[in-house]
């Protein structure tokens, strides 16, 4: 089985929600013996060749220019005409407008997946322009498939193709996020100390970050933010004047572990739609962490429930999110308790090879109805 998955950036140029997802789900079927390979836009120039990791292969096009944060490129239509001949199912990341138009103009007719990582919410004008190129891709595709639950029941979008989608929530290998280093944990120990508030994310528009910096200024504890992005300089100057917020910008993956293992409670304050999943919350899961979380009708409930593994708080709300980081500091045996319980919840629902398997079966079955036609 040949595979081709589509998406406008990737691991290791871009690391976020998306990109972790697709390189975990690409490592896992080449691990079945999945011929696999993931085109992607690059910001870089001249000629890419293609990148090998964990046994498949990236492909990187020119990016030509972007509108709207949307990338475009014509390097990137050569080399999908390409790719997408010789594949057998394409693997589309949903919203990218320009991924519906080469889907449409070029590979229309072959089976397809399209993984709905999130409505549009944030360019409303620009959303009546691609509704119609948006409604044909979704239409043509040959399954949808959403991330949790609730973001089938919530999404109008995903609504009106509810026959043809599939719920296969992310999962994460917990080989993949190796123990902390002894001598990372020690420097990172004399640095934050330990039971501090972590945020791990890209910091944009929907990451509700504002919110966690107010509610570490009303509590007065300790919250560390890791992660770059178009916020990066606003939220320095909100923070200006809390000395119990430090920002530690983008780490290496040990240092990220290092960090988890020290801190507290893992915090996804997002107050957005635009937040699907919340891959952060599996991580924070998986190094046995309460999470705190805002109640946005996404995934991010259906990975941190309530009063279970960790707090689920009103959005856009620094005051509750102040009392749920008071009430996990005060509590330390019901913080390690939630956190247990978010490390076995992440083990037994959001595992990489349940969601390997989940996706090889969808394949297989669109490969035997293609044969079938």
């Amino acid at each position: 089985m040949k595979v081709l998955h589509f998406y406008k950036t990737c691991i290791p140029e871009t690391i976020g929600g998306a990109q972790l997802f697709i390189d975990q789900l690409a490592t896992g079927l080449a691990q079945r013996g999945v011929d696999l390979d993931v085109l992607a836009l690059s910001t870089e120039r001249g000629d890419l060749p293609p990148l090998h990791r964990n046994g498949y292969r990236i492909h990187r096009a020119n990016e030509s220019f972007q509108i709207a944060s949307t990338g475009f490129s014509l390097d990137a239509l050569r080399r999908f005409r390409e790719l997408a001949r010789e594949a057998d199912i394409i693997h589309y990341h949903f919203p990218w407008p320009f991924m519906d138009a080469a889907h449409l103009l070029l590979a229309k007719d072959k089976p397809s997946v399209v993984t709905y990582h999130s409505d549009i919410v944030r360019q409303k004008h620009w959303l009546r322009l691609y509704e119609l190129l948006g409604r044909r891709f979704l239409q043509s595709a040959s399954r949808i498939v959403a991330t949790s639950p609730e973001y089938l029941a919530t999404s109008t979008v995903l609504k009106r193709y509810a026959d043809k989608v599939r719920v296969i929530p992310i999962g994460l290998d917990p080989g993949s996020y190796p123990p902390p280093e002894a001598q990372a944990v020690s420097d990172w120990r004399h640095r934050l100390g330990e039971g501090f508030f972590l945020f791990v994310g890209v910091l944009r528009y929907y990451k509700g970050l504002e919110f966690l910096i107010e509610a570490a200024r009303i509590s007065g504890l300790p919250v560390v933010i890791v992660g770059t992005g178009p916020l990066e300089r606003r939220l320095h100057r909100q923070a200006q004047s809390a000395p119990n917020i430090v920002f530690l910008g983008r780490l290496s993956e040990a240092d990220k572990a290092a960090v988890l293992s020290l801190c507290g409670a893992l915090v996804l304050p997002s107050h957005l739609r635009s937040e699907a999943f919340g891959i952060a919350l599996l991580e924070g899961a998986l190094h046995a962490k309460p999470l705190i979380s805002a109640a946005i009708g996404t995934g991010t409930s259906h990975v941190n429930q309530d009063e279970v593994t960790g707090l689920v708080v009103p959005p856009a709300d620094p005051q509750a999110l102040a009392g749920a980081l008071r009430r996990l500091r005060q509590d330390p045996a019901l913080a390690a308790a939630m956190g247990q319980r978010a490390r076995q919840r992440a083990r037994d629902l959001f595992d990489a090879q349940r969601m390997t398997d989940a996706y090889l079966e969808l394949y297989g079955e669109l490969l035997a109805g293609a044969a079938r036609s």
